[in-house]
């Protein structure tokens, strides 16, 4: 499977043991550089679809004097967007439990930004998933910061994660994409990579 980039130097820029995970599940041998530390500012006229694909090429950019000729770099970046607004991952305890108490009961949509750059070629997509939470009682959200501490997740939660188990009604989208990456679409893009 995916041909094309055999014999390519796969890269994925992201802390993230998520993504790791999921990337890996696609059987490429990739390594992991941890992008830097880039300011997740963006234009404020940006429609929610826009924002993660900005930020993604933004880390992408970080890398680009150091590409080789037989480099493929993936970057990615996750919002999640409730109520008109973006919810970032959470500053502390108190900012995750305004996040939850937010989310609970409600409708938010997910959207992950990806970027696949090599020397003569960046292809940038994105993916949404609407994920509906059930009424969580302050006893539920207190139990899950106390023991999964979410504080590097976009949203304040993981999908795979207990809160995910008792709290999340139903999606409409991937399930992977609230994981922080859209692996179905992204196997599709790197199929049609041509570095």
């Amino acid at each position: 499977m995916l041909e094309n980039i055999k014999g390519k130097k796969v890269i994925l820029a992201s802390k993230s043991p998520r993504r790791h995970f999921l990337l890996g599940e696609l059987g490429i041998d990739f390594e992991i550089a941890e992008n830097h530390e880039v300011e997740e500012e963006y234009p404020p006229d940006m429609i929610p679809e826009e924002i993660p694909v900005y930020l993604a090429r933004k880390k992408a950019e970080e890398f680009s004097g150091t590409l080789s000729q037989d480099t493929i770099l993936i970057t990615a970046d996750t919002i999640v967007w409730c109520d008109g607004s973006v919810l970032n991952k959470p500053t502390d305890r108190e900012d995750a439990f305004r996040i939850l108490k937010k989310l609970s009961g409600n409708k938010h949509t997910v959207v992950t930004g990806v970027c696949i750059l090599s020397l003569d070629k960046e292809v940038s997509f994105y993916a949404t998933t609407d994920v509906y939470f059930a009424a969580l009682t302050e006893e539920e959200i207190d139990h899950y910061l106390k023991e999964y501490k979410p504080y590097d997740k976009a949203g304040a939660y993981g999908i795979q994660e207990w809160i995910g188990y008792i709290g999340i009604e139903k999606i409409d989208g991937s399930y992977f994409n609230v994981m922080g990456l859209p692996i179905q679409k992204l196997y599709r893009e790197l199929k049609n990579f041509n570095p």
